[in-house]
């Protein structure tokens, strides 16, 4: 079993990116270990107020930190042409050999939309996300070889080619998984999980099937990344955690399906329907450090090796002090 990693969600939704630069070089300062940044064009909601490039940040947090980093995600699949993010993931692991990962989703109108496509049903994305894990995985294995590769499928063709720039190691392929019959399939198909706070059970269900479409394809699932990304919300009183909660990251009290919505906007209407019991399973809001420790750990225990957290409010510093201190020293497999 690998060596527990508790790193840091640098969130260009809310943080300019020279800010989540120094916030990433901050938190690794603390304890923290690595980073994941998501691949946004717009934020949740305006009041957030960012949305930087992902794979610019990447690069300089790769050059003021040591740690892992990724995109936790980004999606290959409608803004992007499944090449472009092979591309730009090696790019990353050329220039940072053994530190990247490419996380991978199927993608939400909210970022998707802007260029003006077909916005299909979940199934379809799902699908249109494994033929694109399809084509990058054949653009690393053929790159590492010196040698062209072509495509041609359902979704996306792609003419020979090779990656020019490509690390002797290809990075992590890992797959945001939410449901059973992606589960399976990223465990066949892709090199680990990412995954998002969710009820202890249906996330031992997602570990089961992934563990299942690991061994049918070979490989051995003990040895696979599993990586969860933590929102949750920490102040010096419980009442400001809750204002936090309610004004920077109220999308993580909607219990309800996003990825059709396409507006800041949008959200910022639904926004206003959301009640703090709403985060209530889905979010812990806590003055307690005790509190998190003991919910962070219950994650651990389940099995994952890497685990991102997000503090949704704007006092970052304050919180990777006190985590750093208070929190991380305490976490044990």
């Amino acid at each position: 079993m690998s060596e527990l990693q508790i790193g840091y969600a640098a969130m260009l939704e809310q943080f300019a990116p020279a800010e989540a630069v120094e916030l990433s070089a901050y938190a690794e300062e603390h304890g923290f270990s690595g980073v994941m940044a998501a691949d946004h064009f717009q934020p949740w909601v305006p009041a957030q107020g960012e949305s930087s490039f992902v794979w610019s940040v990447l690069a300089a947090i790769g050059e003021r930190t040591k740690g892992d980093m990724g995109p936790g995600v980004t999606a290959p699949t409608f803004r992007w042409h499944p090449a472009m993010v092979a591309q730009a993931s090696a790019t990353l692991a050329s220039m940072y050999p053994g530190r990247h990962w490419l996380g991978l989703g199927s993608g939400e109108a909210l970022n998707e939309h802007i260029v003006g496509g077909y916005w299909p049903e979940a199934p379809e994305r799902i699908n249109r996300m494994f033929e694109a894990i399809e084509i990058i995985s054949k653009l690393f294995t053929a790159s590492i070889a010196g040698k062209d590769v072509k495509h041609s499928g359902q979704f996306f063709k792609l003419e020979s080619t090779r990656l020019w720039t490509m690390p002797e190691v290809a990075p992590e392929i890992l797959v945001a998984t939410a449901g059973p019959v992606t589960a399976k399939r990223a465990g066949r198909h892709a090199d680990g999980l990412i995954t998002v706070g969710a009820p202890l059970e249906k996330i031992s269900m997602l570990f089961g099937k992934f563990d299942d479409g690991a061994r049918e394809a070979g490989k051995d699932p003990s040895t696979m990344p599993k990586v969860l990304q933590l929102h949750m919300s920490w102040a010096e009183t419980d009442e400001e955690a809750m204002a936090n909660a309610l004004h920077e990251w109220p999308n993580g009290g909607m219990k309800f399906p996003k990825g059709d919505i396409r507006s800041p906007f949008e959200f910022e209407q639904m926004a206003k329907l959301v009640r703090p019991e709403d985060f209530e399973g889905r979010m812990i809001i806590s003055a307690d450090p005790d509190d998190h420790r003991a919910y962070i750990q219950k994650f651990v225990d389940l099995g994952f090796d890497k685990i991102y957290l997000h503090n949704v409010g704007r006092n970052q510093r304050q919180w990777i002090d006190v985590f750093g201190r208070d929190v991380l020293p305490k976490l044990a497999r």
